[in-house]
């Protein structure tokens, strides 16, 4: 499944080409795709196709195609306190774009079929959170993991804002899913070869909407042979923040308006500095010329400027502006993680210090 975009160079480009095609249409969920880099969950050695606009599988592992979780994040419809829960929640790498538009008191659960895949989640959770500068720009809700057939949820399980199902659901088990949802909440999942949004209006009201065609692997049926017997799958318990928490959370937040503040009054009324060029938007204007211009000519053109007097000076200032540019994409100035630089120069005990930055490495 997909293929909708061109293939990027890096997560940004990628992002950059699913807004071009209205996959992603939202800030909240722009932020949240430039947040965490696709390729960190991919293995190693297949890291090379993390930006195109394909699903990849390898033994269990599983990530659907880009355009597709696009889709998924728009129509859930996130906003920050919500509850989630993901079934066939897989790599963790949607759970944890929700979980940076949830923020600090949502709740994030994924339910997953195989347990190798869980500990695979576990270790790309832990790496984003200890290794990743967007951890610090956002408040984050972490993912929580269950193994366990999804089909086979403990009847006394606590209602959802937001469920998405990452397989093709039958037709039988509909209402078993819209049974998750509380009232107000929103499903999307792959129903009948159509991912598919199902709002829940009333204790026995749906809306149903259609979004795209999709091709998804079907649930797979829970299997009693061995003991007759269904295993119920206990979803996490909503936990109550404790107090220390709270302070954490408190302080981190504190801080980030500070330097929100700060950094308003360098730029005066917080204008931004202008925008660099990209690569891509340099490329692409290249590519429009090439479209209206016959391409054994413009080339020509390029490689001898002279030989047409009435567009030298026009290819000459190209020429000089992507040269301009050349030295930002080359060597970009290194991303700057304020909060952390904040929090280290605080007068505050190392320990302390250590734990407001979440004992993180970077």
């Amino acid at each position: 499944m997909g293929g909708a975009v061109s293939a990027g160079e890096d997560n940004d480009e990628l992002i950059d080409n699913l807004k071009e095609a209205q996959y992603i249409r939202t800030e909240l969920v722009e932020q949240a795709f430039r947040a965490v880099d696709r390729a960190d969950y991919y293995l190693e050695e297949f890291k090379d196709n993390a930006y195109k606009d394909l699903a990849w599988k390898h033994g269990n592992i599983h990530l659907s195609a880009p355009c597709i979780y696009s889709e998924v994040m728009e129509a859930l419809d996130l906003q920050p306190g919500l509850s989630f829960l993901n079934l066939g929640s897989g790599t963790g790498y949607l759970s944890s774009m929700v979980g940076l538009i949830l923020g600090p008191f949502g709740v994030n659960h994924g339910v997953e079929l195989h347990s190798d895949v869980i500990e695979y989640a576990k270790q790309k959770l832990d790496f984003f959170i200890k290794t990743s500068d967007s951890f610090d720009k956002f408040e984050f809700c972490e993912p929580s993991f269950v193994t366990g057939n999804c089909l086979e949820i403990s009847p006394d399980c606590t209602q959802y804002d937001r469920v998405y199902c990452g397989a093709g659901v039958q037709k039988e088990h509909e209402d078993y899913m819209k049974n998750l949802l509380k009232v107000g909440g929103i499903l999307v999942m792959p129903l009948e070869e159509k991912l598919t949004k199902i709002t829940r209006t009333g204790p026995s009201a749906w809306e149903t909407k259609k979004i795209l065609a999709v091709s998804f692997a079907p649930l797979i049926q829970p299997n009693h042979a061995d003991s007759g017997k269904s295993r119920l799958v206990h979803l996490p318990p909503v936990a109550v923040r404790s107090l220390q928490d709270l302070a954490r959370i408190a302080i981190r937040g504190t801080i980030k308006k500070i330097i929100h503040q700060e950094t308003m009054s360098k730029n005066g009324n917080g204008l931004k500095n202008p925008p660099r060029f990209k690569r891509r938007r340099v490329r692409r204007r290249r590519m429009e010329t090439i479209v209206f211009l016959d391409k054994e000519v413009f080339a020509s053109r390029i490689s001898n400027p002279s030989d047409d007097n009435n567009n030298s000076e026009d290819i000459e200032d190209e020429r000089r502006e992507e040269e301009e540019t050349k030295p930002s994409e080359l060597k970009p100035d290194p991303p700057v993680n304020f909060l952390r630089e904040k929090v280290l120069s605080l007068p505050l005990p190392d320990p302390l210090k250590y734990y407001l930055l979440y004992y993180r490495e970077k």
